[in-house]
Order: structure tokens, then sequence, then C-alpha cells
């Protein structure tokens, strides 16, 4: 299968986006004149059918996006971005964030515990902590999302999902480096009874049942229910990395005047079940004479979660604890689950005046996470209570040869984080109140496109943001050991629990040793260690660019533009803040499409300069004794470059070609950091003595950096085959990467190396779409990829892909 894609991609050209809405409405178009389109804010591509476009062209179809905030074809768009349909997230699979990635060669989408994490082209962080912000900024219903726990559910009775690339500083809510993440949700159709219906049963006990229904109201009103049931048993032993979600979403869109248009949504979720899970790789011990380490698998199945016995029989093998401790006496890791609550409201109001469209875009987000999760190989207990609310206002007009797009927006988070951690088996580590932190943020921002020639523009933007952050923060730790060392193998070791309370045992109720609950066990209790800090950020980004349109099918692009991530904290000892990272990206592009619609090819060549990287990685803080903890650090200077070639061709009527190649040349070019001697991880980097007696300098200059692969390779066919008033439908698309480093250390073991993932179904169904049946098999390779690995404490451990899935479908539209 792999081979015959390769070879008809070869001859064809060169990434698919054939795309029809779930409900039977258009979202694409034949032509490419909406360039220009004043904003984003009164239609959905679904709803855009221009009269000169009632009888497209034959050839390729284009998806409309609004990626620059004005309605416009993904081929007249002169930005980096690549564009999924919603039906082919469908097809695909796509129920949730961690697998959109299979559909975009440039992103890579890591599930770290309860939350998320991106990278694109090799910039992003390992951080899912409360208090640093992503590197990528995801937009759900144009509304940007600060916390990467609530992105579970979106996936359902989607348009379609955008992802730019590199730095967005001019026209999105935060700044952000790595580049921005649009899921758009299907809209409502005004005055039309429509809807559709989609279920699916497969291996692991995996059903995903989602749907819609647009209700008019009126002819200028609808109204537009979807839901979506998402569950699976575990990948891994133990019911570990299990599915259990399920999403609402209402939207009510009324034209109250012919310049008027209000759409207001709200959305819930929850989110069940035991959650991700890790499984153990192998243990590195350090030789503290030679200063080398000694690597030994675990040689235990990736398909074995931590709680295995043969996982349970690795961890107590580990011996002695820092403190005299014999782990030998109690369950290291108790049972996982989540009980996540995630609300959201917003509205957009865009009114027409001979000025322009000003559209205006209230919204706030609500969320509750209950969980007790892995991270980094250690249980982490939480009750977070985040609340955010937006607004976004722009006009955008046209006046002569220039448009112009102004706005301001205005940004306020309030996190409260109550947490445990577990380390060593040994000890826990407690919040005395729940810590505080709070984030307020605005930019007003313009662009002006200028009209200078015929088909030739110039585009100038500049945003300024200023940010304001403030923690409060107050923990402790408590650990149990021995009162002679090695002497109390049946101690009681510290649970992982929400509140010193619900331990058990008495603990002290100050700095202090007391006894144990069993005979020569001791529990000590730290000094207790305050943080607050506040923290401000104020930049100016920009961006310029050249626009020419070579041929009415060819466009033409290069731009320089610029982003910065803000700093943040964390709650170590020594390391209490960080500083905002730096990018400028240069680009220059070209899309193009020949022979009459049937054959489209898109260049595109990058520059980016990556400066002051904030790296998140687990480590120890300067206490005493050092507390072990997710620090996150400015570690130095990126220079990432590289080209990619995305092209589709229509062989026939009925067969589709696609494929998108990306060579990724991502490098650091600075890159250090400090580590006690006795508490150094095994690396992949330059280990040497640093000036500071009992400190060693890490350098991991001239290593790649994170996540990205030198060459991505996506292909992809569909053949239609008629059968009468039906047809038969077959597509297989596959992804090749090379090796890439996904671990902070750069060990060996964090090293995926290169891999290729394949996926095919088959559907059958009128040609009217109206229903259809299906079977599907993804990861065909049953390879269980590297994902997130963490070294921590002496042990490699790693969360790791899904394995090879199978089953039906069902669909049924009306």
């Amino acid at each position: 299968m792999r081979i015959w894609l390769m070879a008809a991609a070869a001859v064809a050209g060169l990434h698919p986006a054939m795309t029809l809405a779930q409900d039977g409405a258009s979202s694409v178009v034949g032509g490419q004149s909406l360039q220009g389109s004043p904003a984003d804010g009164a239609k959905s591509s679904a709803d855009v059918t221009p009269a000169a476009q009632s009888t497209p062209p034959p050839g390729l179809e284009d998806i409309i996006v609004t990626a620059q905030r004005r309605v416009e074809t993904a081929q007249r768009a002169a930005v980096a971005i690549d564009v999924v349909g919603g039906a082919q997230l469908l097809g695909a699979g796509v129920t949730q964030v961690a697998t959109l990635s299979s559909q975009v060669p440039s992103l890579t989408v890591q599930q770290i515990g309860g939350s998320t994490s991106f990278f694109i082209r090799g910039v992003g962080n390992f951080s899912v902590s409360t208090t640093s912000d992503p590197a990528a900024a995801f937009n759900y219903d144009g509304v940007y999302v600060a916390r990467l726990t609530a992105l579970s559910a979106a996936f359902f009775d989607l348009d379609r999902v955008e992802v730019l690339k590199g730095p967005q500083g001019t026209l999105y809510g935060r700044n952000a480096t790595a580049g921005v993440i649009n899921v758009l949700p299907t809209q409502p159709k005004l005055g039309e009874l429509l809807g559709y219906g989609s279920v699916s049963y497969g291996n692991y006990n995996a059903v995903v049942a989602e749907g819609a229904i647009n209700l008019p109201l009126g002819p200028k009103g609808a109204l537009r229910v979807s839901g979506i049931v998402n569950q699976h048993d575990g990948y891994l032993s133990n019911g570990i990395s299990d599915e259990d979600t399920q999403g609402l979403r209402v939207q009510m869109k009324v034209e109250a005047t012919p310049d008027l248009t209000i759409r207001v949504s709200g959305d819930y979720t929850h989110q069940g079940g035991k959650g991700p899970g890790f499984s153990y790789l192998e243990r590195q011990t350090l030789n503290f004479f030679t200063g080398k380490f000694t690597v030994t698998p675990t040689n235990i199945p990736r398909s074995e979660s931590f709680l295995s016995p043969a996982s349970q029989a690795f961890f107590t093998s580990l011996g002695a604890g820092p403190i005299g401790n014999v782990r030998a006496t109690r369950d290291p890791f108790p049972d996982l689950f989540r009980n996540n609550d995630i609300f959201g409201a917003n509205a957009q109001i865009d009114y027409r005046t001979d000025i322009g469209t000003l559209t205006v875009i209230p919204a706030v987000r609500f969320d509750t996470i209950r969980n007790l999760q892995p991270a980094g190989g250690f249980p982490i207990a939480d009750l977070q209570k985040d609340i955010q609310y937006s607004i976004e206002t722009r006009l955008a007009g046209s006046r002569g040869p220039i448009d112009y797009q102004l706005g301001f927006f205005y940004f306020d988070e309030q996190v409260r984080l109550t947490a445990t951690t577990t380390t060593f088996g040994s000890s826990d580590s407690f919040s005395s109140a729940p810590t505080r932190y709070d984030t307020q943020s605005y930019a007003p921002f313009g662009r002006l496109t200028a009209h200078v020639a015929s088909g030739l523009r110039l585009v100038a933007g500049v945003r300024y943001t200023h940010d304001a952050k403030q923690l409060n923060a107050d923990n402790f730790s408590i650990s149990a050991g021995c009162a002679i060392p090695f002497t109390c193998a049946n101690t009681v070791l510290p649970p992982t629990m929400l509140y010193p309370g619900q331990l058990g045992f008495a603990i002290p109720v100050g700095p202090g040793t007391i006894p144990g609950p069993t005979p020569g066990s001791t529990v000590t209790r730290s000094t207790d260690v305050l943080f607050n800090q506040r923290l401000s950020a104020s930049r100016f980004t920009y961006r310029g660019a050249v626009e020419y349109d070579v041929a009415p099918a060819s466009l033409l692009y290069a731009s320089v533009e610029s982003g910065f991530r803000s700093g943040g904290f964390n709650t170590s000892v020594g390391f209490e803040t960080f500083q905002p990272e730096f990018i400028t990206a240069y680009t220059i592009g070209s899309k193009n499409r020949f022979f009459s619609n049937r054959v489209q090819l898109n260049l595109e060549a990058f520059y980016w300069d990556y400066t002051n990287e904030q790296v998140a990685h687990p480590g120890f803080d300067l206490s005493l004794p050092p507390r072990a903890n997710s620090i996150v650090e400015n570690v130095g200077r990126s220079e990432i470059k590289g080209v990619e070639a995305e092209g589709r061709v229509l062989v026939t009527p009925t067969t589709t070609l696609s494929a998108d190649v990306q060579y990724l040349d991502a490098k650091n070019k600075f890159f250090t950091y400090q580590v006690p001697f006795a508490l150094q991880s095994l690396t992949g980097c330059n280990v040497g003595p640093a000036a500071t007696p009992g400190l060693l300098s890490v350098n991991c200059a001239g290593l790649p950096s994170f996540n990205s692969p030198k060459w991505t390779l996506n292909l992809g066919a569909e053949q239609k085959i008629a059968l009468g008033d039906f047809q038969v439908v077959l597509s297989a698309d596959t992804q090749y990467k090379t090796s890439r480093y996904e671990g902070f250390e750069y060990q060996p073991g964090q090293l995926q190396p290169a891999s290729w993932t394949t996926n095919a179904q088959v559907v059958f169904g009128p040609s009217s779409n109206r229903w259809s049946l299906g079977a599907f098999i993804r990861n065909i390779e049953n390879d269980r990829l590297l994902a997130v690995p963490f070294a921590f404490g002496g042990v490699l451990v790693g969360y790791t892909t899904p394995p090879r899935t199978y089953g039906v479908r069902g669909s049924v539209k009306f």
C-alpha cells in the first residue's frame, strides 16, 4: 500500500483537502475570486456561495479560510497554512487534538498527563504548567483558550481546522512563537432544516457517536445543536490510556437586519476515565566515581502500563529511595482518574457600516479539573479551577486601494490550583492553600493592505501587547523515612492525596520529624516555601509582506513576521521566574493551480530565528534538601530553516492523489544549563564542570531542536468507483518521519527512530452522499511510537501513540 502511494504521488504531482461539510452543505467553492472579502465574521465557509460560483468549474475544490480575519480561499491566503476540512477529520478519526498531527506534517501534538503540548517545526515546549503560556496558541471558535486541559471534545461538527505555521504577532489574541491552531465549528445555516449523524465501533470497544441538527428560526435565523460521545477501553494494560468523553455545543445565529448578524454559542465537555499513562522503558544508573551511566532496558512491552505486574516488579527492584526507604511496601501509583468539567460561552456580533464591518467577540470559559494523573513518571493529584474572560473588537474595511483591519483584544484569566506530587515513592509536596495565578493582557493591533498595482499588494501590520502576571503559592513537603536507614521495610509510604488530612496517618504540624505509623519509621515535614511573584512584559510585534498574482491561479508572496511569548513562573527555589522568548520568521512561498484546475502545487521556504528559548524539564531546585519539580528555563537560541512542497492532482474525475513533503533543518545554536553533580541525569549533550563548585554545565549546542524530523512526508490517494446510483470510495494515507528527539535530555532512549504510520478506509453509499457505510484501519503497522519520554530519578518512562485500531462506521445526512 505504502509503495503504491509513493509511486502514484511521484508520477502525478505532489496533501489532500477535498472536503464536504458533514450535513451536506459544501464547505468549498471551485473558483478563487473571494480574496478581499471584508470580514470573516458574517459567514462561515459553508455559507459562502457567490453567484459567480453557482456552477463551479471542474477540478480541484478550495476550502474557504479566515486565517487572515477575512474570507478567502486557502489558495489565495498568502500565509503558511495547513487546512483540514470537517469531513476529512471525520474520516481520519480525529476526535481529539492529540491525533491532529497525523493530518498536518509540521505539527507535533504531545499528550502529557491530562494536558496538551504543541510543537510546530521544532518550536514548542514540554511545559503544561498553569504558570506558562503555550508556544502555539489554540483558538476555539475564534476564542483564545489558555488552558490546554480543555481541548478534548472540541473535535466534532467542525467546518475546518486551520494550522498557521510560525509567529502570529499581529492579528491573533495572544502572541505565539510557534503558530496558531484555529478550530472552527460548523455554524448554523440560516433558515434550513438539516443535520447529520455518525456512529463507529471498533476494537478496544471504541464507540464514537456524533451528530448535529440545524433547525430554522424563520428565514433569517437558525439553531444548531451538536454533540459527541467518544469512549474506548485502555490502550495499555490495567485500563490505562482510555477515553470517556462527552461534548455538547449549542449555537444560535440570527440576521437581525441586513447589516447586523448575531451568533451566540455555548459548549460543555465532560471528561472521565483513567486518562493517559506511560510505560517503563529503562533504568539509568550513575557511577559516581567515573561519572558514567549504565543503561538497562526494562524489556517491558510498551503495551503494558506502569501498573502491570512486570512494571510493579521493576519499580520495587529499584531498591532504596534517597532517604533509606525500601520500595516494596505499596503500589506507588494509586488508581488514576479524570473528572473534568469544561464550559464555554461566546458570541460574535457583526455590524456592517459605511466604514467597514465591526466584529465584537465576547467570551467566557471556565472549567474544573479533578484528576490523578502520571506526569514525568510520578503521580500528580490536582484540583484546578480556571476562569477566563476575553473580548476582541475588530473593524475591517476598504478605502480606495487600502484594505484595513484595526482591533483591540483584552484577556483576563484566574487560576486556582491545589496539587500534590509524589516523588521517589517517599515524598509528597502539598499546597498549604490553593495556588493563585492571574493574567491580564491587552493588545491594540492593525494591518493595512495596499493594492499598489494590478495584482501587487503590500502588507504591513503591527501589534502592541502588554501582559501582567501574578503568582501566589505556599508549598511544603513531607517524606517518609527510617530512623535508622534501611531498617523499616514495612514503613507506610505516603500515597498521593490532594490534602494532608487524607493521608491516614499523622504528620508534623510544622517543620520537623515525628515517629511514623510503623515501627522504626519517621515522617518529616519541610519548612513552607512561599512564592509571591509579579511579572510584566510589553512588546511590539510586526508583519511585513509582499503579494503578487503572477497569474489568475498563481500567487507569489514573501513575508517577515515577529512574535514573542511572555515569561512565567516556577514554584521552584532558585528558578522562580523565566523571561520572554522571541522569534522572527522569514517566508517566501508560491501557490499555484495548473491544467484547468486539476493540479495544485504549493511551495514554501522559511527561516526562523528563535531566541531566549523557553524549555521545560524535570529537575531539582536549589532548596535544601533539593526538591523535584518541573522547571522552565531560558536556555538558548535555535535556527530553523527548511522547505515544504504540497500538492494535489485530480488524475481523473474519480482519482485524487496528494503529497506533502517537508525538509526541516532545526538546530540549537546555543543551549546550556547547569545541574548539581549529585543529581545529574543521563544526557546526549556535552557535560563539563561549571564555574560554581558542585555544579555541572550541560551544553546541547549543535543538536537538533526537539520534535523536528529532518524529513516529513504525507501521501494520500482516493479512488471513487461508480456502481450505478451508488459508489465505493477507497482511500489511504501514510506519514513518514525521520528520527527525532522527543525528550529534554537528548538521551538515546528519547530518540524516536524513523517511522511510517499508514491508514486506510473503504466507504459505500449512494452518489448523493446521503448515507454511507464504511470500514477503517489506522496505524496498520501497529507501532506504538514514542510520544513523550521523561527521565527522572534514574528511570526513563514513555507515553506512546495508540496501537493499531480498526472498525466500522455508518453515517447519514438529511
